[in-house]
C-alpha cells in the first residue's frame, strides 16, 4: 500500500473534523470498519488513527474506541486560544515578568542611546555572535557551573533557535533522535519541520529509563540524544550524577550527539554538574534568557563541540545569519550589570512562593512538581479526559495545556501541564480552583 493512502484517508477524516462533519465527541468507526470501509489493510488503518492522533485531532480510550477530541481548549503547539479580554488565566505558556522591568528597560535603553555611537547598533554581526557577546555569555555560564571558553559559546536567537540550528547542522532528514516520550514540545515541532524522526523513550516523575534507552541505541541508529536534565519540561526532575555519567557513556557507546537543554537549569543552581562536563566532545548545550529575563528577548547560546563548531555555524549563517545587534547590546550590559543574576534570584523566589500555592490548591488531585519550577503535571483519572477539562476551563476563561502536546507519539498520556508563572500572585489560587472545579465537576 502506497503511503500516501492512508494519509488521504487521514487528511479526509481531519477535514471533516475541522469543518464541524464530526463534532466533538464523535465516536469513530473501529479500525477494521475503516479499513473495510476504504478498501484497505487493517495496518493502513492503523497508520490512519496514529496519524489522526499525532495531530492532536483524535483519542484513543482503552475498551471504549477512538473519538474526536474536543479542541476548543489549549491543547497544542498553535492551538486556538482565547482573546486576551475573555482570559481570565493563562496557565498554558510561562512569561514570568517583574513590575519594575518596564523602567529598567526604559533607563537601559536611554543608556544605549547614550553611548557615544549608537548608528554601531545598525551594523550586521556576524554569525554565532561578536566576541564580546560570546565572552559575556561564557562568564554567564561560569556562574552556572560550566566552564567553557568564549570561543565555544555561538549566540542564538533564543534556546528554540538554538535547538533548530543543532538539528539542522548534526541531523540528516529521516535520520532518529531519541527523547523522552514526555519532552518540550518545540521538540516535536522542529523534528517535523526537518524531516527527522523522534524515538519516545519511557520517562517518569523519577527521571529517564536509561535502561530503555540504552536498549533503544543498540537496536536503533540514532543520530542524537535530547535531554533536559536540570528541571525536565513538563515532569520537573533533576537527573542525579550517576545518571548524567551514564547518559555520556550511552551516547559515546553509539557515537550520538547529546542535545543538553538547559534552559530552566537556572532555577535550581545547586543541580549536579551539567551534562556537557561528562562528555564535552559531543554536547550541545542550549540555553536563552527568555525565563531569566524575559520571553520577548530572543537571545539564546548555544554551547558548541569544536568538531562541530563550523556546521554550525553554517547553520545559523543561512538561518538568520546573526542575532540583531540591538538585542545582543542590551543582553550583554544585562549580563554584565548584574540585571539577569538579580533577576534569576527573583524567579527562584517567586517560583517557589507559586509552587507553595499550587501543592496547597491541587495536592488532592494528585499534582507532582519540583519545588523550584515555574510548572507542575496534573494526571487525570482515567474516566476523565484532558481535552474536556480544557474544554471547561477555556469557556470559564482559564487556559491549560494538554498532555499531547508533550508527548511523542505513539505514547500517549491523560493530564495537563499547568504554567504558573503568568497570573499575577494574588489570582494565582483562583486560577487554580478552576482547575480543581472542572477535574471534579467532570
Amino acid at each position: 500500500m502506497r503511503p500516501e493512502r492512508y494519509r488521504a484517508i487521514a487528511d479526509q477524516i481531519a477535514h471533516d473534523i475541522r469543518t464541524g462533519a464530526l463534532p466533538a465527541g464523535s465516536r469513530l468507526p473501529t479500525h477494521r470498519e475503516l479499513a473495510r470501509r476504504h478498501g484497505v489493510a487493517l495496518a493502513t488503518a492503523t497508520k490512519v488513527y496514529g496519524e489522526l492522533t499525532r495531530t492532536g485531532l483524535v483519542v484513543g480510550e482503552r475498551g471504549r474506541g477512538t473519538y474526536v477530541r474536543d479542541l476548543s481548549g489549549f491543547g497544542g503547539l498553535d492551538a486556538r486560544r482565547l482573546p486576551t479580554w475573555a482570559r481570565v488565566a493563562d496557565l498554558s505558556f510561562n512569561q514570568p515578568l517583574a513590575a519594575e522591568q518596564g523602567e529598567g528597560l526604559r533607563q537601559l535603553l536611554r543608556d544605549m542611546a547614550a553611548d557615544a555611537d549608537p548608528a554601531a547598533l545598525l551594523a550586521q554581526h556576524p554569525a554565532g555572535g561578536r566576541s564580546a557577546d560570546r565572552a559575556a555569555l561564557a562568564e554567564h555560564l561560569m556562574s552556572q557551573g560550566l566552564d567553557v571558553s568564549a570561543d565555544d559559546v555561538l549566540v542564538t536567537a533564543g534556546a528554540q533557535h538554538a535547538l533548530d540550528t543543532v538539528v539542522s547542522a548534526l541531523v540528516a532528514p529521516g535520520q532518529a533522535i531519541a527523547v523522552d516520550a514526555l519532552t518540550y514540545p518545540g521538540a516535536n515541532l522542529v523534528a517535523e519541520t526537518r524531516r527527522v524522526e523522534l524515538i519516545g523513550v519511557p520517562v517518569s516523575p523519577g527521571g529517564t529509563d536509561l535502561d530503555a534507552l540504552a536498549a533503544v541505541c543498540r537496536t536503533r541508529a540514532v543520530a542524537a540524544i535530547y535531554v533536559m536534565p536540570t528541571l525536565h519540561n513538563p515532569l520537573g526532575f533533576v537527573l542525579d550524577e550517576s545518571d548524567r555519567m551514564r547518559l555520556a557513556e550511552i551516547a559515546r557507546r553509539h557515537d550520538c550527539v547529546l542535545i543538553e537543554d538547559a534552559t530552566y537549569a537556572f532555577l535550581q543552581p545547586d543541580s549536579p554538574p551539567a551534562l556537557h562536563t561528562f562528555a564535552p566532545e559531543r554536547t550541545c548545550h542550549i540555553g536563552s534568557l527568555s525565563k531569566n529575563l524575559a520571553t520577548g528577548l530572543r537571545y539564546g547560546h548555544l554551547v558548541a563541540p569544536r568538531a562541530h563548531r563550523d556546521a554550525l555555524i553554517r547553520v545559523l549563517r543561512a538561518s538568520s545569519w546573526g542575532t540583531p545587534a540591538v538585542v545582543a547590546a542590551m543582553a550583554t550590559r544585562m549580563l554584565g550589570d548584574g540585571t539577569v543574576e538579580r533577576m534569576q534570584k527573583l524567579r527562584r523566589d517567586d517560583a517557589h512562593r507559586r509552587q507553595q500555592i499550587a501543592a496547597a490548591e491541587l495536592k488532592e488531585l494528585g499534582y507532582q512538581a519540583n519545588p523550584a519550577a515555574y510548572w507542575g503535571w496534573l494526571p487525570l483519572p482515567d474516566d476523565v479526559r484532558a481535552d474536556i477539562v480544557a474544554h471547561r476551563l477555556a469557556d470559564n476563561g482559564v487556559l491549560v495545556s494538554t498532555a499531547d502536546a508533550f508527548t511523542v507519539p505513539p505514547h500517549a498520556a491523560n493530564a495537563l501541564r499547568v504554567a504558573l508563572a503568568g497570573p499575577p500572585l494574588d489570582e494565582l489560587a483562583t486560577a487554580l480552583r478552576a482547575i480543581w472545579d472542572a477535574v471534579r465537576l467532570i
